[in-house]
C-alpha cells in the first residue's frame, strides 16, 4: 500500500475531484487546506494577484491511498490532465506499513 500526496493550487480543486472520483485505482481521498510559501513561479497560471501580494499561495494537499500496483497509472492519468496543474503540482510516495479502519 502506498499514500499518494499532491500539493496543488486550490483553484484546481474541483478538477482534481473529478479525475479523481472517475479513476478506478481511487477508492477515498482527502483534501486538506494549506499555504504554500516559498519562491513562487510568475508563469504558473494559478497565480493571482493577490497570491503574490500576500505571500503565500492558497494550496490544496490531497491524501490518496493507491496499491503500489496503480501508482503509476494514476500518476500517468494526472500527468495528462488539461486543467493547469501540469509542472504547478508537486507530489510524493510514501510507503503504507498498515492501515484499517478502528
Amino acid at each position: 500500500m502506498k499514500q499518494l500526496t499532491l500539493l496543488a493550487h486550490n483553484g484546481a480543486q474541483q478538477e482534481l475531484a473529478d479525475q479523481l472520483r472517475a479513476l478506478r485505482q481511487v477508492s477515498a481521498f482527502t483534501f486538506t487546506h494549506v499555504e504554500g510559501h516559498g519562491q513562487h513561479l510568475d508563469n504558473d497560471p494559478r497565480l493571482s494577484a493577490r497570491d503574490k501580494v500576500v505571500g503565500y499561495t492558497p494550496r490544496v494537499r490531497i491524501d490518496i491511498l493507491l496499491d503500489e500496483g496503480d501508482v503509476e497509472s494514476v500518476l500517468d492519468t494526472l500527468r495528462q490532465t488539461a486543467y493547469g496543474i501540469s509542472g504547478h503540482c508537486t507530489y510524493w510516495l510514501t510507503a503504507i506499513e498498515q492501515s484499517g479502519k478502528l
